[in-house]
């Protein structure tokens, strides 16, 4: 469901960053889904004018040379694409989103509290928590193929303050009314 919330990640990033003409997206061109979440942020930017610049990453050296590559392309903001690979490497991230000055959108708001800017995407927490009651009803006795396929309904925007500060962005009231978790 992640990749299909690109859309909504390119509508927060411009809320933030209203005047962006070029935003980059970093994608692991291994992950399966990532052609469609690029095409999602793609549909979803062109009406607007909006250049997405694709990045593709699967190493930490990759992904060094990919914000080489955002400066370079002079990118207004950069949107992180769903993937585990990109998942493990938040801190390699948020600390070169913070080093180039680039405001940066990320799916999980575990990005946010390693010192990212943004997050938007499904409380994973709740997920690991369904999935705990969907083993226990398979321990005892239910069908796995009679369970009901459930996707996430709970979505949680994060805000890193501090990160916001150090980029000299001033958060509009309307996003910060939405956060459900702001760190200061």
């Amino acid at each position: 469901m992640t990749t299909e919330m690109g859309s909504k990640r390119l509508d927060i990033i411009r809320q933030l960053v209203p005047k962006a003409a070029v935003i980059g997206m970093l994608i692991n061109p291994n992950f399966p889904m990532a052609s469609a979440e690029v095409r999602d942020v793609q549909d979803a930017a062109r009406p607007l004018g909006i250049q997405i610049n694709v990045l593709n990453a699967s190493t930490g050296s990759e992904i060094e040379t990919a914000f080489a590559n955002v400066i370079q392309q002079k990118a207004d903001a950069l949107i992180v694409g769903t993937d585990a690979f990109l998942y493990g490497q938040r801190d390699q991230l948020a600390g070169l989103a913070a080093r180039h000055a680039v405001p940066t959108m990320y799916f999980l708001r575990e990005f946010v509290q390693a010192g990212g800017l943004l997050s938007y995407g499904p409380d994973i927490h709740r997920g690991y928590r369904q999935a705990g009651v969907y083993t226990g009803s398979i321990l005892n006795g239910a069908n796995p193929a009679e369970l009901p396929v459930l996707r996430p309904t709970s979505f949680l925007l994060s805000i890193n303050l501090k990160t916001a500060k150090a980029l000299g962005l001033t958060l509009p009231a309307t996003l910060l009314a939405l956060a459900d978790e702001v760190i200061e």
